[in-house]
């Protein structure tokens, strides 16, 4: 497939189309730009919807340097919008944030902290909690590094599977339990009952977002890549893991891609181009039902509202080279730059014999 790149490219237009969508994923391998894509997509999406929420569940948050703007745990309004709002979280518990186990005795820390991923899976779920009474129209989630994102999306079994722990082990022990909370002078707001309590109110709004996750009209996952070797691979992997977890992914991003352009005369940039273009062909032919988008890498970072709004035409329109190889437009540019190094080498020599 070594003429990929002349087939018509696809955008993102038929996210922004899907009106019955509600969460929209955007993941990928480090360093692939998943912070820049996801905040422009919002942008995009806060032009067709009523309003938009951006969350960034990276521990290392980068959506306040994309937005040049400070963002917490509540969500603020983006600079410039009326609809747009952002907030980072760290899908990590924090004991001052989980008002249920503060100040426990270490027996119920224990039996709370026997289910893999249960602290995590439970921050999660208020922070899902939290945004499900907010009413947005679409929330996009400019997740972590993938281990993490696959991680975060199995919290809401996770959570399932912890709650029916917990009920089986109190079915068993409750007695017990209840002894043991009188015994150690604890409240009714520490014991046992308080953590299942705490439990069972999430479980409505779990298994609401389960359903809706699973549900391909309502949410969806963007895959952020760049043409190289382990990105691919890292893609491939996302994508099966999706499909395990029946989570609908039909569009690629393919970032930093080097288009032939004007000044691609480098043999270090030729090179990089010729192997990018063998994984974009591998791209295509492996993903060959997806919409993918190519974007160009640029030479300066895409920071702040401003340079967002101005690199989201690339999404909705595939990048043209300013001209086509082997066109009288291209040998007159050359040209001309061949005389501008000519000049400049002279320039330098005659400097030399002085």
């Amino acid at each position: 497939m070594a003429e990929n790149h002349e087939l018509p490219e696809a955008t993102i237009q038929n996210i922004l189309d899907q009106d019955s969508l509600k969460w929209v994923f955007v993941g990928g391998k480090g360093g692939v730009g998943k912070t820049t894509c996801s905040s422009i997509l919002s942008i995009l999406l806060a032009r067709v919807r009523s309003s938009v929420l951006i969350i960034s569940t990276d521990p290392a948050h980068n959506l306040s340097d994309a937005f040049q703007q400070r963002f917490t745990k509540t969500p603020t309004l983006v600079n410039g919008f009326n609809n747009l709002y952002a907030m980072e979280v760290d899908p990590t518990v924090e004991n001052e944030d989980v008002n249920g186990l503060e100040g426990m005795d270490s027996l119920f820390s224990d039996l709370a902290n026997a289910i893999p991923g249960i602290d995590e899976a439970m921050s999660f779920a208020e922070m899902l909690k939290l945004v499900q009474t907010m009413d947005y129209s679409c929330i996009v989630f400019d997740t972590a590094p993938t281990g993490h994102t696959l991680r975060l999306l199995q919290f809401p079994s996770t959570l399932e599977k912890g709650l029916a722990k917990m009920m089986s082990l109190k079915s068993k022990f409750g007695g017990l339990l209840s002894q043991m909370t009188r015994l150690f002078g604890m409240d009714d707001e520490f014991g046992e009952d308080a953590i299942l309590g705490r439990l069972e109110g999430m479980k409505d709004v779990i298994e609401q977002v389960n359903k809706q996750f699973k549900d391909p009209d309502m949410t969806t996952f963007v895959c952020v890549c760049i043409p190289e070797f382990l990105s691919l691979y890292e893609t491939e992997r996302l994508v099966q893991e999706l499909a395990k977890f029946e989570i609908d992914t039909h569009n690629i991003i393919i970032n930093q891609v080097i288009f032939d352009d004007e000044d691609v005369e480098s043999k270090l940039l030729k090179a990089r181009m010729k192997m990018q273009q063998k994984y974009i062909d591998q791209f295509y032919m492996l993903y060959d039902d997806f919409n993918i988008t190519k974007l160009p890498l640029l030479p300066q970072e895409v920071t702040g509202v401003e340079a967002l709004k101005s690199f989201s035409r690339h999404f909705l329109s595939p990048y043209q080279p300013l001209c086509k190889r082997g066109t009288v437009e291209d040998l007159e540019r050359r040209i001309s730059m061949l005389k501008v190094q000519i000049s400049e080498a002279e320039a330098e020599l005659e400097k030399l014999r002085k």
